[in-house]
């Protein structure tokens, strides 16, 4: 077949198929364009998800007639004042977007700078069918209607008017969040879902769109280096999400979905969080534009630096830096379903006073106690050293001080601002794993000889695994050496560890190697061995603790970095405020 031209029409619809792929990127064009225009505030309209009308309002500079022809025009921007296409600073500049969407829509365009008269052009499907003066404040209005009404063979593709609002609000919020100076408002079918006031502070803004809970369970990240800038809202290693919906890109105030990046933030949590958990963060990068390549994606969803190793090594040390300074803390939200579980029960009627028997053959109280034995549940596990010395002041520790000790795994403690409960095994795992760090990046962990060395029987698979990483868990004074094909003898262990279950420590680390050997790095398989190490080393539950022990361990965590949160990602301690007390017994 020989070469041919192509008619304008398909040009346009071959355009469109690159920017326009649903209802969700028709209106990242087209708010990104508000913002260009420097609007204050961006109004969207949507109806059906978008598939039925997409209305995009702003209070921005506005358009004169003429502009307002050449904007409907392939390849015609204001936003590249040169040919310098590599230091473009505003967030769209390929002048393709109101045609393309235009040639398989109806698009409807009014706009009016200050001072002027309006103007309005309407395009059906890459015809102009209007255009005339139109009474709109200074801004710019912009209406699609029908996308892809005319084209069946991409509407049919296009999903339920539930997903696609979905894709249509994770825009917005992503854009919003991009800029904290100006207000955002969207309605879907009539119903506003955000709003959003300009002039918000970046904390406030990341808050108020992903979950206000956060606006209590966030590090702030900031780190400078080379002219390169990190900033943004990390959420605390206790606080994640099921799936990575949640972690929100920027480079040069431009939403991104990057594989460096998402994977910096996986680096930097990993040794925090449970592999099937993922943390809340919005990170902001700003970098010189000669220093990024914007223009890799037809959407511009996906940027190359320069220096791809710098970036991911500040991602990641800007994050570890900010958590390491949360020390402690955890996420102190008490669940609404366990609250709930808190009951209050009915009163009993109460016993007439004449009716109380005065002289029984028992005392009142025992016959209760006896009636009450008839029951089957257990009697409550809790314990409570006597006070032989006053106890300390609560109000002198941010963890309280222990009261104390309940089913053998809960330390009770009283704060100045509530009660705390920790998880002994959880807090002393995660400060055990510190210990072991600091260790490390010292002079080794100190071993221990065991009086009779002793013999663990495990496959030989495993045991070769294990021997050939004998040098690395040397380092963490665990001494071992092959005992004939199918069994490892054990002559000491971590002297912090004590004893223990030698067999079930080595069995445990034979199996961390059977799974991630191959797929992790020398640290991260290091990381991983301490982890399991301090698992067995930790305080068990169902250990009986004294006083002395139970405030030992709160002020240990007080001190230790990472210590709100276990080995696997979960909080170790939680705060029930008075607040929260006082509704459980509806004083409030």
């Amino acid at each position: 077949m020989s070469i041919r031209r192509l008619p304008e029409h398909l040009v346009n619809r071959i355009a469109a198929g690159e920017v326009v792929e649903r209802p969700a990127s028709a209106l990242k064009e087209l708010v990104e364009n508000a913002i260009d225009a420097g609007a204050a505030r961006i109004h969207v309209r949507l109806v059906s998800g978008g598939l039925d009308m997409i209305e995009v309002s702003d209070d921005g500079c506005g358009m004169s007639s003429s502009d307002m022809v050449l904007a409907l025009e392939r390849h015609a921007t204001s936003k590249l004042p040169d040919d310098a296409i590599e230091n473009v600073v505003t967030l769209g500049f390929r002048g393709e977007a109101l045609p393309s969407i235009g040639s398989v829509a109806r698009l409807s365009l009014e706009s009016r700078q200050a001072g002027a008269d309006g103007w309005t052009r309407i395009v059906d499907n890459g015809l102009l069918v209007e255009e005339g003066p139109a009474a709109i404040p200074p801004g710019t209005r912009i209406r699609v209607e029908q996308l892809f009404g005319k084209v069946p063979a991409r509407r049919k593709f296009l999903r339920s008017a539930r997903a696609e609002y979905a894709a249509c609000a994770d825009i917005v919020r992503r854009l919003a969040m991009a800029r904290p100076d100006i207000g955002f408002t969207l309605e879907h079918d009539g119903r506003r879902n955000i709003a959003v006031q300009p002039g918000e502070s970046r904390e406030a803004r990341v808050a108020a769109l992903t979950d206000r809970e956060l606006a209590d369970n966030h590090v702030i990240v900031t780190l400078e280096r080379e002219g390169v800038q990190v900033s943004g809202v990390a959420g605390l290693p206790t606080y994640h999400r099921g799936v990575a919906d949640h972690q929100f890109l920027f480079v040069n105030g431009r939403p991104v979905k990057d594989r460096l990046l998402v994977g910096a933030v996986r680096g930097a949590y990993a040794d925090l969080l449970a592999r099937d958990r993922h943390p809340v963060v919005a990170l902001f990068i700003e970098l010189p534009p000669g220093e990024v390549d914007v223009n890799v994606h037809p959407a511009k969803t996906e940027v190359r630096f320069r220096e791809p190793g710098m970036i991911r090594g500040m991602i990641v040390s800007g994050l570890k830096r900010a958590l390491d300074e949360a020390g402690f803390r955890s996420v102190q939200r008490p669940s609404t379903g366990a609250l709930g579980n808190w009951q209050q029960e009915p009163m009993a009627s109460p016993t007439p006073i004449g009716a109380m028997p005065i002289f029984t053959e028992q005392p009142y109280y025992q016959g209760v106690a006896d009636h009450r034995s008839t029951f089957t549940t257990p009697p409550p596990q809790a314990r409570a050293e006597p006070a032989y010395a006053p106890p300390p002041e609560s109000q002198n520790f941010p963890l309280g001080v222990a009261r104390g000790q309940v089913a053998k795994t809960y330390i009770v403690a009283e704060a100045e601002d509530g009660l705390v409960i920790v998880d002994q095994h959880a807090a002393h795992e995660r400060l055990v794993l510190e210990r072991m760090r600091r260790a490390m990046d010292g002079s080794g962990v100190a071993s221990q000889a065991l009086l009779l060395p002793e013999v663990v029987e495990l496959d030989e698979a495993a045991c070769d695994r294990l021997e050939a990483r004998i040098g690395e868990l040397t380092e963490f004074g665990l001494d071992l050496e092959r005992f004939g094909p199918a069994a490892m003898l054990v002559r000491a262990t971590p002297a912090m560890l004590g004893s223990g279950d030698v067999k079930g420590l080595i069995a445990d680390l034979a199996d961390e190697l059977t799974a991630y050997d191959e797929a992790l790095s020398l640290k991260e398989r290091l990381d991983h061995v301490a982890a399991t190490m301090a698992c067995h080393g930790s305080v068990r539950a169902g250990r009986v603790l004294s006083v002395a022990e139970m405030n030992a361990l709160l002020r240990e965590m007080e001190v230790t970095p990472h210590s709100g949160q276990c080995n696997h990602g979960r909080p170790t301690w939680v705060k029930l405020g008075h607040g929260d007390i006082e509704k459980l017994f509806g004083r409030k």
